[in-house]
């Protein structure tokens, strides 16, 4: 059974990573109106991936008695200066995610609430992961620089990327 204070922070986790995946799906929008489909691709894959997130988190809340309760999703952001705006804010925002989860664990912890700590594990991995990738995207831009050859080449990398669902749960 999940405390009262834990359910009310995973309900706020739940609508981040719906903002999460609202903001990706916005930057997707972005990049297809200017042409990078490469770009909207790993976007829309990051929206399917924050989507999940939030899905785990909702099995999660109703597998231990807990109640579900959705709240408004903030609009995100819909234009951006170029592909390093997005990136850098993309960056900025998985590590806003990752204090989020951080402090969730920090409140499994007080709580002496052992199986939720276990479960954020796998959301502790997944946020080295997300701002790993990022980091390794702004690095290449800051290569490419004003080369729209360089920029291209990437967008081509960036179309590559599929979207594969989380099965090491049966809550994925």
């Amino acid at each position: 059974m999940l405390s009262k204070k834990m359910k009310e922070a995973l309900n706020e986790q739940i609508n981040k990573e719906m903002y999460s995946a609202y903001l990706y799906m916005s930057m997707s929008a972005h990049s297809t109106n200017v042409g990078l489909p490469g770009f909207a691709n790993w976007f829309m894959i990051q929206y399917k991936e924050e989507m999940e997130h939030a899905m785990k988190i909702y099995d999660y809340v109703n597998d231990r008695g807990g109640k579900v309760s959705l709240k408004a999703i903030d609009e995100p952001l819909s234009t951006f200066k170029d592909a390093m705006d997005m990136f850098q804010k993309t960056l900025k925002h998985e590590q806003f995610i990752t204090k989020s989860i951080n402090e969730l664990v920090d409140l499994a912890i007080k709580e002496k609430d052992h199986a939720t700590q276990i479960f954020l594990q796998w959301f502790v991995t997944e946020q080295i992961e997300e701002e790993g990738n990022d980091n390794d995207i702004i690095a290449k831009l800051k290569l490419i620089g004003e080369n729209g050859n360089g920029l291209l080449m990437l967008d081509k990398e960036l179309l590559a990327r599929v979207f594969t669902p989380d099965t090491t749960s049966e809550n994925a």
